[in-house]
């Protein structure tokens, strides 16, 4: 059973007692804001705060760990700091004259986010549960352990090629098509509300309340310029809508494949400069090409309208045209035979009546005859391996690459386009983790090709306390990128030899015993008077210094009470 009195509010994983937690560096003594929840509040009963891990107009979000389930979660409050109060008790009111604004936010919140729980199959971080409680509501998530797809693109080159970005963004698409059939306009898309999950798929993460992706006088605007559409620079709520969306999704698809985002949509509107280096136009199809032209029209009355026709023009677009033009060229060739065979039936007619005209010359008529079979064979020979191939011989078996079956089918869609450069297989050489802090962690370069995950603690009797101890994949041994790697951290020794901790001030000795490994709760200060003692300081200890203990029992550490002033 899980001891939350001992859990880090940084990362929720069970600490020894230390101030600084060895596993996220987290200061125990830390506090969260005083217009948020206190460190380790309870909420509900059953959701224990942790540290807050992002604010918004919106509201507080905060790392924390679920008593029923024994699990970290993320929860979300409702706080609009632009009309919202906290109270000493931690509920919340609401400023003067500010309730309308409020209670409309607080409905929409807990409407939208009930919506979002009921959805199936949509790529978003998962809702667990939505309450009000406090004079506010809360929406909690499932713990997040991914990264936002801008930091993906900053750790993998700055840019991804289209094939490799195709299969990536698809279901992301659906996704967004789900969220407006049901009413929802996301309108804050970018690099920076895409979660890439240790799974390698993409999520829709800050779905907000809409009033907080507009310019509004009563709530702070949360927009991302280069992302955000023209019409988020405007007060009027009703010109959000689907092709806010379409927007920000094609300009997160062109930070993606060209490696920076468009021109902020106000700067456009006044002096469109965005272009697409001449390398990216030689190597992107050209559906992709048209499809981004299309959609970030910074005027809406230009714009793709919805996310739907986007993806159409993005994936069907070239596709869709070599459907049309094989038809085209079918059907031509279909009619130039039909005219073929009419023509022929007709001079076979005409020689007919010549020979029942002529009967004498029958055997000329006969040799005539026999000759325009022979040519009709040879024509036909001809014909059906050139013009009419289609129709004596399956269709597969003939298309020219620039025909229909070259282009990326619907049943492939999520899949890496045939025809694209083939990827190898690279492997990456497994670095040696052992003895490093995990704070070290984010200097190895090397690890960037990695998942690290923190798979549990242990004693050790040769790596020091708050040091990895264990690798589940060997240093050295080459593997896939993106693989896994465990690493358990050590608790130190399991027993140890108790330090010398006399004629150190109170601090100085506990500081000691934490160095040692023995828990902060467990060291007792006790004053002992002691007139031919130095005052102030340690005069003795339990256990006594030298003695083999294990590193969870109780230590006692005595100070002198005893003051210069009673000896004047």
């Amino acid at each position: 059973m899980i001891d939350i009195n001992r859990l880090c509010p940084g990362c929720m994983n069970e600490t020894a007692g230390d101030r600084i937690c060895s596993v996220c560096g987290y200061d125990s003594v830390s506090k969260n804001d005083v217009d948020c929840l206190n460190v380790r509040f309870l909420l509900n009963g059953r959701y224990v705060i942790g540290k807050v891990t992002d604010r918004s107009s919106e509201g507080v979000t905060y790392l924390a760990f679920d008593k029923v389930k024994n699990s970290p979660v993320s929860v979300k409050e409702y706080f609009p700091f632009s009309v919202s109060l906290r109270n000493p008790d931690k509920t919340v009111s609401v400023k003067d004259n500010e309730n309308f604004s409020f209670n409309e936010g607080l409905l929409e919140f807990i409407d939208l986010n009930k919506k979002l729980s009921r959805l199936e199959n949509i790529a978003v971080i998962p809702i667990e549960s939505v309450f009000e409680d406090n004079g506010t509501a809360y929406a909690v998530f499932s713990q997040n352990n991914g990264i936002t797809l801008s930091n993906f693109l900053d750790i993998n080159g700055g840019a991804l090629k289209w094939e490799q970005a195709r299969p990536l963004f698809l279901p992301l698409i659906d996704t967004i098509i789900t969220l407006n059939a049901n009413g929802i306009i996301h309108g804050g898309i970018s690099p920076e509300s895409i979660i890439v999950g240790r799974d390698g798929k993409l999520r829709l993460s800050n779905i907000s309340v809409i009033e907080t992706r507009f310019a509004s006088e009563r709530f702070q605007t949360v927009i991302y310029p280069g992302c955000a559409a023209i019409e988020q620079y405007s007060a009027e709520r009703g010109n959000i809508g689907t092709f806010t969306d379409v927007y920000g999704l094609a300009a997160t698809i062109f930070r993606v494949i060209i490696g920076v985002l468009p021109p902020p949509a106000n700067e456009r509107i006044k002096n469109d400069s965005m272009s697409i280096p001449s390398h990216f136009a030689d190597e992107l199809p050209r559906q992709v090409l048209v499809s981004l032209a299309n959609a970030l029209q910074v005027k809406i009355a230009g714009r793709t309208p919805t996310v739907e026709k986007f993806r159409d023009e993005l994936v069907y677009g070239e596709t869709t045209e070599n459907i049309k033009k094989a038809e085209n060229k079918r059907r031509l060739e279909k009619e130039e035979h039909s005219r073929w065979v009419a023509e022929k039936i007709e001079n076979s007619n005409h020689d007919a009546q010549k020979k029942k005209e002529e009967p004498s010359a029958f055997k000329y008529a006969l040799i005539a005859a026999l000759s325009t079979v022979g040519v009709f064979v040879v024509l036909a020979v001809i014909l059906s391996f050139t013009m009419f191939k289609d129709y004596f011989f399956p269709k597969e078996a003939v298309e020219k690459p620039s025909d229909v079956s070259s282009m990326p089918s619907v049943a492939s869609i999520g899949e890496i386009d045939e025809g694209a450069d083939d990827i190898k297989v690279k492997l990456y050489t497994v670095p040696d983790l052992s003895g490093k802090y995990y704070s070290q962690l984010e200097e190895i370069k090397e690890l960037d090709d990695f998942v690290v995950n923190i798979s549990g603690k242990a004693f050790s009797d040769t790596a020091p306390r708050g040091t990895i101890c264990a690798q589940s994949v060997e240093a050295g041994k080459e593997v896939e990128r993106n693989t896994q790697i465990d690493i358990t951290i050590s608790l130190g020794p399991a027993k140890i030899k108790i330090a010398d901790v006399l004629g150190l001030e109170p601090d100085q000795a506990k500081l000691e015993l934490l160095k040692q490994g023995f828990l902060f709760e467990n060291i007792e200060v006790i004053e002992k008077y002691d007139s031919d003692s130095e005052p102030g300081v340690v005069i003795s200890q339990e256990p006594k210094y030298g003695e083999v203990v294990s590193t969870d029992i109780a230590v006692k550490i005595y100070v002198n009470s005893y003051t210069d002033d009673e000896e004047e």
